[in-house]
């Protein structure tokens, strides 16, 4: 409701809103969610995630039958990743590369993965209420799956090496996170009854 009409814009006008505006001023898919609702939320998300998976994808016929194949998935994936987190059109400012990771578990790691790391992330999101418990979690599934399916390779510790990048890569997009976690002041996805109710009363 303010004099420039910004909050108007907001209701009348979601489509328009710059999220790096608004909200954490993250421009990734749960910062959408939070600002402007659960189709944008999962619209950001799926782009997020095909910008990561067609490029594997075409990596994998590209070099079909290559003994390198999993070290050009895991190089292509760390490629969208990169410029998923510092894109250069909008200044080097992205989102923190989580949905994108998630795409490289889809598309680069063993299916049998997918399920479980997806069911880590909701049971650490739903016991927290932070989604950024989740991504911390799940930043460690690349190294977890190269360890356990790729130790027979003849490249394991490149392996092993470009997948902790990921780990590393999610840790530090998320050290605001991590200091508002310790400090006890982070975002929740969603509030309970009594905290709705304390918030009431103030």
């Amino acid at each position: 409701f303010g004099s420039d009409g910004s909050v108007h814009r907001l209701l009348l006008f979601p489509e328009c809103v710059d999220i790096r505006k608004t909200g954490s001023g993250n421009s990734g898919s749960t910062n959408a969610l939070r600002v402007l609702g659960v189709k944008a939320g999962l619209m950001t998300f799926a782009g997020d995630v095909l910008k990561c998976v067609l490029p594997i994808l075409l990596v994998r016929q590209i070099f079909s039958g290559s003994d390198c194949l999993p070290l050009l998935a895991m190089y292509t994936g760390a490629g969208a990743t990169l410029g998923h987190n510092y894109p250069f059109y909008l200044g080097f400012k992205g989102g923190k590369g989580i949905a994108v990771t998630a795409a490289v578990v889809m598309s680069a790691a063993n299916p049998i993965m997918i399920p479980i790391g997806l069911a880590i992330f909701v049971a650490a999101v739903a016991l927290t209420r932070y989604v950024s418990v989740g991504s911390l979690l799940v930043a460690w599934y690349i190294p977890f799956n190269t360890v356990i399916f790729h130790y027979h390779d003849e490249k394991f510790f490149h392996m092993v090496f470009i997948s902790l990048l990921f780990t590393m890569f999610a840790y530090y997009q998320h050290r605001q996170n991590i200091v508002r976690l310790i400090n006890g002041n982070e975002n929740k996805l969603w509030k309970s009854k009594s905290e709705k109710e304390a918030g009431a009363n103030e």
